[in-house]
């Protein structure tokens, strides 16, 4: 009797933690290095999905960043990715580094912008972008939006990328290497005050170089998600005045095949438990409804339209899918 009873009992919790189970929707985000801001912003993301849309499970993912975070998520090895906005174009359009092949992806969310934050030690005497001709630098990992960025602003100051030597670090490796003197030049595209670049500049005299007015137009001119931009002074030690450099929004991709609903719930826990997403890094304040049709460089995934359409934010004819 005491088996019939333990199998029955048995039946029953499989009957009601089966479903449940089976439901169960699991998110992987493609973020970056651990060096970045991408890794700890998708970390509180995934807090805030796990914990506030029904059903999902949340998880942040180290990844090569940008590039890798579009092909990943067309796969399906990931369904969501940070993504700087130039490189989601691209990818969307199938145009650079990805060859002719459109990718399945869609816009969930606008996140912050990032500033090209290009690193030397005060000691080298390097002071302007073109002599990085001849140098030992990092652009950053392959597969990463810094990469990315750092060639098509290379290529528009008619920098040859054969003229100089290319480590291609991530953002901890760049900052050490710079520390250890193995390069001369590291590059970041990132949100500013990154813990990386803060690590370096509390042991080393470091220099951020800046753009002339007449680089900066060049680069604007090659690429429209590009923008003219000042990184803040007193960031980092050392840097006290404002540098002008490059500037572009980072976007919150997902796989276009996702369903409306699910994009509907993952947006709304976003967007409404912002001030949670604010504590891991202030950049957060930038993820707003707002900013989402305003910088959007793709079409918004159609969850994402339905919710912002629940909040009466108007989205242009070009961001509809």
């Amino acid at each position: 009797m005491k088996r019939i009873l333990a199998i029955l009992f048995f039946c029953i919790i499989i009957a009601l933690a089966g479903p449940a189970a089976a439901k169960t929707q699991f998110i992987s985000i493609g973020t970056g290095g651990t060096g970045g801001i991408y890794y700890p912003y998708g970390g509180g993301v995934a807090e805030i999905w796990s914990k506030n849309v029904k059903d999902v499970r949340a998880v942040a993912e180290v990844t090569g960043a940008s590039v890798e975070n579009v092909k990943l998520a067309h796969k399906g090895e990931t369904v969501v990715g940070e993504v700087m906005g130039d490189v989601a174009q691209a990818g969307f359009n199938g145009t650079g580094k990805f060859k002719g092949k459109k990718h399945d992806i869609k816009t969930l969310a606008i996140m912050y912008p990032n500033l090209l934050q290009i690193v030397t030690l005060k000691k080298s005497g390097i002071t302007n972008i073109e002599q990085v001709k001849g140098k030992r630098i990092s652009t950053g990992s392959p597969g990463s939006g810094t990469n990315f960025m750092a060639e098509a602003v290379f290529k528009a100051l008619e920098i040859p990328l054969d003229s100089y030597k290319d480590s291609r670090l991530s953002f901890t490796e760049s900052a050490n290497a710079l520390r250890d003197g193995t390069i001369e030049v590291g590059v970041w595209s990132v949100g500013p005050g990154t813990s990386s670049i803060l690590d370096l500049a509390t042991t080393h005299e470091i220099h951020i170089i800046e753009f002339t007015s007449e680089q900066t137009r060049k680069v604007i001119d090659s690429n429209k998600n590009y923008a003219g931009v000042e990184l803040t002074g007193g960031l980092y030690r050392g840097v006290d005045k404002a540098v002008p450099t490059i500037g572009v929004w980072n976007v919150m991709i997902c796989q276009g095949s996702l369903g409306t609903d699910l994009v509907y719930n993952l947006a709304k826990a976003l967007f409404e438990h912002n001030d949670y997403l604010k504590k891991i890094h202030p950049s957060a304040a930038y993820t707003t409804p707002e900013n989402a049709v305003k910088y959007s460089p793709i079409p918004l995934h159609p969850g994402t339209v339905k919710y912002l359409k629940e909040k009466g934010v108007a989205i242009p004819a070009m961001l509809m899918d």
